[in-house]
């Protein structure tokens, strides 16, 4: 018997506008259908989905979810909130000044003609505007006090998100040095302590499994490239035929993540998968492309795929195609393979972003014997 997941409703504000969290575990149909549905929208200040509030919401909501997943809306509010106590004392902080505008301009300016990416740019830009409006006075008279006050005062005390709360500094920082030629003290400044979560790995056959249970080709090959060559999902999306090296035994992946072009090596079992999937499918331009030729395949198609794959094989991880990433990387790892290869490989900037996976490795691990078996 099939356990429905829940969909849980709560009243909120964001923006200083009335809004309703719409909180679930990961769950790509349910998503999907809300997006397509609903204004469904992320909040990266709360960390959850969220939609405008109504007070048919929770009647909608019920029609739409049926038989998909519970609803359950015992912190929704029916009738609308009362105004939120608002943590900035400054009535007219929530107001952008002129000067503060101009000056988000100048930063936006500056990092799209150092090639930064929009997402990149959005977050530091949203985060910038967020501290501006607070502080609501001449920038050049803005200090390291201020974005401590900023931290207290309104990250803390309307309980937002660390990440956001690093964000922040993050974007001051680069705003006051580049912008206005000017530096913070960085060690006076709170940053919260980054979680140390490690990567989710699976084992080499629970990814022999998934990776076998389809009988569509591309599908196979798709789950497979990803595993293979420890490729990200939009890296996989992007590829064209061209990219491949048949004749060295590499895939090129061009301009990913940091903008940087990297090599990466084919197994020759995964190059014979290839050659029997050019055959078959003849992609054009990428590929991997979806019913339209010439275009590359949709990212919830290939999560679906990948969703498929565990009902087939009854594995009820909630397993991301991420996982099939940080798989691969920890069975090199396990395999022998240097640190220094797999940071290449990964297209990681710092070591130390690959040395988490030298705390999922198991084979180290497994050969301590426990003190436990010594005793009578």
């Amino acid at each position: 018997m099939n356990i429905l997941p829940t969909v849980k409703l709560k009243s909120s504000f964001h923006n200083e506008k009335e809004i309703v969290q719409v909180l679930f575990e990961r769950n790509e149909e349910i998503t999907r259908l809300l997006r397509s549905k609903m204004q469904l929208r992320w909040s990266k200040t709360m960390n959850c989905w969220y939609v405008p509030f109504s007070k048919t919401l929770s009647n909608e909501l019920f029609q739409l979810l049926r038989g998909i997943a519970y609803l359950n809306d015992k912190d929704l509010k029916k009738e609308a909130l009362p105004e939120p106590v608002h943590a900035l004392s400054n009535l007219e902080a929530g107001v952008l000044n002129i000067e503060g505008i101009k000056k988000v301009e100048e930063l936006k300016g500056w990092m799209r003609s150092k090639r930064y990416s929009e997402s990149t740019i959005s977050t530091y830009t949203d985060a910038l505007r967020a501290f501006l409006k607070y502080c609501n006075k001449p920038v050049s008279n803005i200090s390291n006090q201020d974005l401590i006050s900023f931290n207290n005062e309104y990250i803390l005390a309307n309980k937002l998100s660390a990440s956001f709360q690093n964000q922040v500094v993050n974007a001051v920082k680069l705003f006051l040095r580049i912008v206005e030629n000017k530096k913070i003290d960085v060690e006076l400044i709170h940053r919260p302590k980054r979680a140390k979560v490690l990567p989710n790995v699976l084992s080499k056959e629970e990814v022999r499994l998934i990776l076998n249970a389809h009988n569509n080709l591309k599908h196979k090959v798709m789950l497979s490239l990803i595993y293979s060559c420890g490729l990200r999902c939009g890296e996989l999306l992007s590829l064209k035929p061209e990219h491949i090296d048949s004749k060295r035994n590499l895939l090129l992946i061009k301009q990913a993540k940091g903008r940087k072009d990297r090599i990466v090596p084919l197994s020759t079992k995964i190059i014979d998968m290839l050659r029997q999937y050019f055959i078959s499918c003849k992609p054009q331009v990428y590929l991997f492309e979806g019913q339209k030729k010439g275009e590359p395949y949709d990212v919830s198609s290939l999560q679906k795929v990948l969703k498929q794959s565990l009902e087939k094989v009854s594995i009820n991880k909630p397993v991301t195609l991420h996982w099939l990433r940080h798989s691969y990387a920890t069975h090199l790892l396990e395999n022998g393979t240097d640190l220094r290869y797999i940071q290449e490989i990964l297209g990681h900037s710092r070591s130390t972003t690959t040395e988490i996976y030298t705390h999922v490795s198991t084979k180290s691990i497994q050969n301590i014997v426990s003190p436990f078996d010594y005793l009578l």
